[in-house]
C-alpha cells in the first residue's frame, strides 16, 4: 500500500460528515486507505467496490443508449452514503460521508482528489535504455 496515496486521501475527508476514503484497484485490491479505516475492513471494502463498479458499468447503458458510460455511483444506505468514482485508468476513488453530508461537495473534492491522485498514479515513459532490440 502506497502510504503518500493514503496521506492524499486525508483531504477528501476535509469535507464535514466524510468519514472514511480508500482507493481500490480495477481487480480489487487495496491501493490505499485514509488513516481511520482499519486494514481488514479496508482490504473487504476494496474487494467490494471493485465489485460495484463492475456492475455499475455493465448497467450504464439500461436505459436504452449504449453509448453511456458510468461516472459514479452513490448508495445510500442507514446513516450514510457511500460514493464511487473513477480515479485513472484501472482505480477507483470510494468515500463514505454521514447522510448530512454536501453531495455537491463531496463530489467536487474527489474530483479535484482524482486530478491529484492522476499525477502520482501515472507512470513516466521510460528512458531508452541504449539496447538495441
Amino acid at each position: 500500500m502506497n502510504t503518500e496515496l493514503s496521506w492524499m486521501l486525508e483531504s477528501a475527508l476535509e469535507v464535514p460528515g466524510a468519514r472514511h476514503a480508500i482507493l481500490v484497484s480495477a481487480d480489487g485490491l487495496l491501493m490505499a486507505r485514509s488513516n481511520d479505516v482499519d486494514k481488514d475492513e479496508a482490504d473487504t471494502i476494496a474487494a467490494a467496490m471493485s465489485g460495484m463498479q463492475s456492475l455499475s458499468r455493465t448497467v450504464a447503458g439500461f436505459g436504452g443508449d449504449a453509448r453511456m458510460h458510468w461516472r459514479q455511483t452513490v448508495v445510500e444506505f442507514d446513516g450514510g452514503w457511500v460514493f464511487l468514482i473513477s480515479a485513472g485508468e484501472g482505480a477507483y476513488l470510494a468515500v463514505s460521508a454521514a447522510q448530512t453530508v454536501d453531495m455537491a461537495d463531496i463530489t467536487f473534492r474527489m474530483q479535484q482528489l482524482v486530478g491529484q491522485l492522476g499525477k502520482v498514479l501515472t507512470t513516466p515513459p521510460r528512458e531508452n535504455s541504449g539496447i538495441q532490440a
